[in-house]
């Protein structure tokens, strides 16, 4: 089964072909193997964090597919001039009949499709030997819970479950995605639910060859909402602010695809899958979207009066890229660190020590802005200036959009789709889009100006000088 596109491969065009196999079972011949227990392997006790209210075979499978889906997005490289792939993904379920239902086949599908940019087959397969629980878990959820929210060490996240847990209490609870979140491991000895994403995907030669990394999105929704649908919550909290939310689909790098992972138009066809697979309905639902990262972190701190926000982390660079005589850090200068540092001062904060590898933004060159000893040892790439200047035109470019009639119509469509998928009229959703653009729009200006004129920040941004 495909979904027709607008955009066609040429018929010589090579597939990806995935397996997903379980031990002991052979795989044809010309696919690539994903074996499950070796580049899929499940952790027990994060599994049974997951069912705490007993064992579901559909869960465990839609947690295999979000693995699958993200080994063959890890392992098949986009072309330099193209960025659709062709992706044959072959799961094992336990359940044939239901993930062949035509509804959940055509939900499944077109989330994927129109997260990724792809051209997604799926076929599932019925799975030899049936997987059970190493043992049955009794964790305790409050009465009456009403929503989940996926839970990690960034800023919107920890601000918005602040913001969200002052408001709901206990009829709310975390999902902890990852393995980095600083309380994971006092809450697992705590037996409590959820306490992380319950698998991990490791490529045949431990390196990821495809970088755009847009099956997250998918992997987090679907745990999301498989973490509803278990704990029998309506609602999934998604904590992006409208900068992380709308800005990559509003203003895209170069030729790639829109970036739709935290958006509502994808969220709303996760709703539907998630109600044709296991048949609950939950509703994702984005409280801080129509303002800015500032803002939630000014409104988190004034009214949960937290400064846990310091200890978060934004920066999606690898430790061996970023790191400082040793100790890691935060790039300071891609995309994400550079929302968050134009936030942190929007909010009239501070970030003391030295939680940067490019500390000083107001330095006249880049290469001044990096730490001594990080520019000693020679560790600045011209790939490190090339993801500094997109975050410095990103942030910039998204400052723009209101500057005139060139954007107008568009604004009216991206207006049109939200309100649709939001329930908002169209002229409704325009007012609160002009007004987050115009705060960014504002944020960006003072952030600029704290920088100085001879910033190298403003060289690119002000003066295209890059």
């Amino acid at each position: 089964m495909t979904i027709t596109k607008t955009r066609h491969l040429p018929a010589s065009e090579p597939k990806a072909v995935i397996h997903v196999a379980e031990k002991g079972t052979r795989t044809p011949r010309g696919v690539l193997r994903c074996e499950i227990g070796t580049n899929v392997t499940f952790s027990t006790t994060s599994l049974e964090s997951y069912f705490f209210a007993g064992w579901e075979r559909v869960a465990y499978d839609a947690l295999l597919v979000a693995a699958a889906v993200e080994f063959a997005d890890k392992t098949h490289r986009r072309a330099a001039f193209r960025w659709e792939r062709d992706i044959v993904l072959r799961v094992p379920v336990h359940d044939v009949t239901r993930w062949r239902n035509r509804h959940v086949e055509a939900a499944l599908l077109d989330a994927l499709t129109f997260l990724t940019g792809d051209r997604w087959h799926l076929e599932f397969y019925q799975r030899r030997r049936p997987e059970n629980p190493s043992q049955q878990v009794s964790l305790s959820l409050p009465p009456g819970l009403d929503a989940v929210l996926p839970f990690s060490n960034g800023l919107d996240s920890r601000a918005v479950a602040g913001l969200m847990t002052r408001e709901m209490g206990t009829r709310l609870v975390r999902i902890r995605l990852g393995s980095l979140s600083s309380d994971r491991e006092a809450l697992a000895r705590e037996r409590q639910p959820f306490t992380s994403v319950p698998y991990k995907v490791k490529t045949a030669t431990g390196s990821c060859v495809e970088s755009s990394a847009r099956s997250r999105g998918f992997k987090f929704a679907l745990v999301s909402g498989i973490a509803a649908y278990l704990a029998k919550a309506g609602q999934v909290i998604v904590p992006e602010s409208g900068q992380g939310a709308l800005g990559p689909t509003l203003v895209t790098v170069g030729q790639a695809y829109e970036d739709y992972r935290s958006h509502p138009l994808f969220t709303g066809r996760m709703e539907t899958l998630i109600e044709a697979l296991f048949g609950h309905r939950v509703r994702y639902s984005f409280p801080q979207l129509w303002n800015t990262k500032g803002e939630t972190l000014r409104r988190f701190v004034q009214e949960c009066g937290d400064a846990s926000w310091a200890s978060t982390w934004s920066c999606w660079r690898q430790n061996r890229h970023v790191s400082v005589d040793g100790k890691r850090r935060q790039c300071g200068v891609c995309a994400a660190c550079m929302l968050r540092r134009m936030s942190v001062h929007a909010a009239g904060l501070s970030e003391l020590g030295q939680p940067y590898v490019w500390a000083n933004l107001s330095a006249p060159t880049f290469e001044a802005g990096a730490a001594a000893s990080y520019r000693a040892k020679g560790k600045i790439t011209t790939a490190s200036r090339e993801y500094a200047i997109a975050g410095a035109l990103h942030l910039d470019h998204l400052a723009g959009l209101l500057g005139g009639r060139t954007h107008s119509r568009a604004l009216d469509l991206v207006a049109f789709q939200l309100g649709g998928a939001l329930g908002l009229g169209q002229t409704d959703a325009r007012t609160r889009l002009e007004r987050l653009l115009e705060q960014h729009r504002v944020e960006w200006e003072a952030f600029m100006v704290s920088l100085g004129p001879h910033s190298f920040v403003a060289d690119w941004a002000l003066w295209g000088r890059a």
